[in-house]
């Protein structure tokens, strides 16, 4: 029987499927249903600290919003504070207390002693790693792209040396060299690079002319970006890779680890499938293991990485251009009458 064990960020996990950053974890019931399951590990969903500050200003509004309506009137509430990442701890250091899997927290701060502060925080939780979300989306034309960079390189930098877990980065694809920022944060001492986050992103009620934001699970099959700079990444970083976005089935699973993935990370084949459906996933990897003659993960991972595949261009602009020239079988497909 094949052995799905792996190694993530120096911490081995029974099989390489990880629930990524989600509010399932919220429904203590439901997450304990998906240990069941089979899943290897969980990451928590993130501290933002910019959703903590916004709910310390709506509860100020709200407390203050009859103050001063007469002249006598000081306060009409005894002081209260918000009790800003205090609930998210103590949630995350439950569910690390009831699970026997590796739980992950993931972190997203605004301020470079916040990022410092919440980082140990989380670390005192019992937390496996920690995974820093560098979720950000530039406002400023006159900011570089190398400073955005650089600021995330130097928190990486300052957390490796202030907390004792493993650290990995989850990196959005939008920066000019992907394959750079990564290396730098290599250099830096990252245990592990989750590829790639989605952002959700907003869109427009044309009746009412006003914006809002839509839950929309990941489309099946949306994972081929992160398929290619797998397979350019491997064997040329010390971090572990996880692989995340549009992992729909253990197919796809395996065709991560074939590129290069120590783990994946899924979410949206969850709420679909529900908890059963991991199980299946697993003994669709174990079954492809044994008919393919793999007794464990490393047997095959990276095979397909560019690192070790003899046609320099698989992974490259060459492919692009091979579909361009494919012009006849394409409207074949997709006649236009």
């Amino acid at each position: 029987m094949a052995d799905l064990r792996t190694n993530y960020m120096g911490i081995e996990l029974k099989n390489p499927i990880i629930l990524g950053s989600s509010n399932l974890v919220d429904d203590i019931k439901v997450i304990k249903e998906i240990e069941k399951a089979g899943i290897a590990a969980v990451v928590y969903h993130s501290l933002f600290e910019e959703q903590i500050n916004l709910e310390q200003i709506q509860m100020d509004d709200m407390l203050t919003e009859y103050d001063h309506r007469h002249a006598e009137m000081i306060d009409i509430f005894p002081e209260i504070k918000h009790g800003g990442a205090k609930e998210h701890l103590y949630k995350l250091s439950q569910l690390v207390e009831q699970l026997k899997i590796p739980v992950f927290a993931s972190l997203n701060a605004i301020y470079d002693s916040t990022w410092e502060e919440y980082a140990i925080e989380l670390e005192k939780t019992g937390i496996a790693g920690l995974e820093l979300n560098f979720y950000d989306i530039p406002t400023d034309p006159n900011l570089t792209s190398s400073e955005i960079e650089n600021h995330q390189v130097k928190i990486l930098n300052k957390l490796k040396k202030i907390v004792k877990i493993p650290i990995s980065i989850k990196l959005s694809p939008f920066y000019s060299n992907p394959l750079n920022v990564v290396s730098e944060m290599d250099n830096c001492g990252a245990n592990g690079i989750v590829i790639f986050n989605r952002f959700f992103q907003p869109e427009i009620d044309i009746e009412h002319e006003n914006f809002y934001y839509p839950f929309e699970l990941t489309p099946d099959k949306d994972y081929h970006l992160s398929l290619r700079f797998t397979g350019l990444l491997f064997g040329n970083i010390n971090a572990d890779i996880c692989a995340t976005r549009g992992i729909t089935n253990g197919e796809d699973i395996i065709k991560l680890i074939l590129a290069g993935a120590s783990s994946v990370q899924v979410v949206s084949a969850i709420y679909r499938n529900k908890p059963e459906f991991i199980p299946i996933m697993i003994k669709t990897i174990s079954d492809w293991m044994d008919s393919h003659g793999y007794p464990a993960i490393n047997d095959f991972k990276g095979r397909l990485s560019m690192k070790n595949l003899e046609d320099p261009y698989t992974y490259k602009r060459a492919q692009y251009v091979d579909i361009l020239t494919r012009g006849e079988e394409i409207i074949k497909k997709y006649p236009m009458r």
